[in-house]
């Protein structure tokens, strides 16, 4: 498909996906190499190079010990590979909850050197000095709040956040506070769907859902799951739009039976 389809015919920046809130819907996708990017940019408007890569790529538990220059490493990759579709870097653990100071050196790092446009934090409330201290130099931020994987200790695992009256007005308030201290878009996760269209209503920059329903001003899934490469990871968030890991399963069946039986490499494969 063309990226006429995108919310831009041009390069998508953090300008074009909060102008679209109320105009267009935002098609996110997290990915983690030149070669996905590439695949992904064209019908996308934000690629994400999320800590996730934790668990996906490093096939660990969780998104703590990843590091900046774990993100960093993608996000260059990922660069390389778009040409289209505006780029954010998560900000791991402990690159901004340990002071402004080094929330900002930590966020350039990832414009400087991971070639992203924008860093991605996590938290409300308590995030909202360092989302301020980074927008003031002129880095742009993305938030997320309700479900923020780096907290999946206090919350106790991965659940829905935002069940009962109170945890619903501190998911509010936090969204609030994270617009107020200049993000230009935020990601809702892991939220009741109800929930997530009161705060989309209430903000005025985008939300980009994950498991919070369609009334968000956008969606992101993982690359992975959306193409269906894993057949154990099937939350009721995501659904597969393809899946791969049968094809894979295929092709790497076809490619080991013609090696073992001397059939590839042919005659046209060879010099």
């Amino acid at each position: 498909m063309s990226s006429q389809k995108s919310i831009s015919p041009k390069k998508v920046t953090a300008v074009d996906v909060q102008n679209a809130k109320g105009r267009a819907k935002l098609v996110a996708v997290t990915c983690y190499d030149a070669t996905f990017a590439k695949l992904l940019d064209a019908d996308s408007d934000i690629l994400l190079v999320g800590d996730s890569l934790g668990m996906v790529i490093q096939g660990g538990d969780d998104t703590l010990s990843v590091t900046l220059d774990d993100v960093i490493y993608h996000s260059k990759a990922v660069a390389r590979g778009r040409k289209h579709a505006h780029l954010v870097a998560d900000m791991p653990f402990l690159t901004y909850q340990v002071g402004n100071r080094a929330a900002i050196k930590n966020a350039g790092r990832l414009l400087s050197e991971g070639r992203a446009e924008a860093v991605k934090i996590e938290g409300g409330t308590p995030s909202a000095k360092a989302i301020r201290a980074i927008v003031d130099q002129g880095i742009p931020v993305m938030g997320h709040v309700g479900l923020t994987p780096q907290s999946v200790h206090r919350m106790g695992g991965y659940k829905i956040q935002g069940k009962t009256p109170a945890a619903r007005q501190t998911i509010l308030a936090d969204a609030l506070a994270v617009e107020a201290a200049g993000a230009y878009s935020i990601v809702l996760e892991g939220i009741p769907a109800d929930l997530a269209a009161e705060i989309t209503a209430k903000l005025t920059i985008p939300t980009i859902g994950i498991g919070a329903g369609k009334e968000c001003d956008g969606q992101i899934l993982v690359c992975y799951d959306l193409l269906g490469m894993n057949p154990d990871f099937s939350p009721r968030f995501v659904k597969k739009f393809s899946e791969l890991h049968v094809n894979v399963g295929q092709a790497v069946g076809s490619y080991s039976r013609e090696v073992r039986e001397g059939i590839f490499p042919g005659k046209e494969h060879s010099f």
